[in-house]
């Protein structure tokens, strides 16, 4: 009797643990969005988003979430897009995180013009 082994990335358990599904409903969502926990896992719910769930407790980019995971990235974000829907984690561009602040240039100037008040 061969034992087949079953590997981390085996299509039939990807296209279980993804319920079929082949791309995450936000194109949006990228190598370095950064991931943050919200919520801890739950009894019953599905181990890869329980694991997302600890693993987020910091912030963390998809993309080592998803080489810590050791699955692969389109997996990695269709389980992220699920707990965002679920609301147990929140997600943004680290360029989110500059909106609405003066680039550089601005400050140097604003700077240099209170020194010569």
């Amino acid at each position: 009797m061969m034992v087949r082994r079953v590997d981390r990335e085996d299509p039939d358990r990807l296209y279980t643990v993804t319920r079929g599904r082949t791309r995450a409903r936000d194109s949006a969502l990228d190598a370095v969005s950064l991931v943050a926990g919200v919520s801890e896992p739950t009894p019953g719910m599905q181990s890869e988003h329980a694991r997302i769930l600890r693993l987020t407790k910091r912030p963390m980019a998809v993309a080592e979430l998803a080489a810590r995971m050791r699955l692969p990235m389109s997996v990695v974000k269709i389980l992220i897009c699920d707990l965002r829907d679920a609301g147990q984690v929140t997600v943004r561009h680290p360029s989110s995180a500059r909106a609405g602040r003066p680039d550089t240039k601005t400050l140097k100037q604003v700077l240099v013009a209170l020194q010569d008040l």
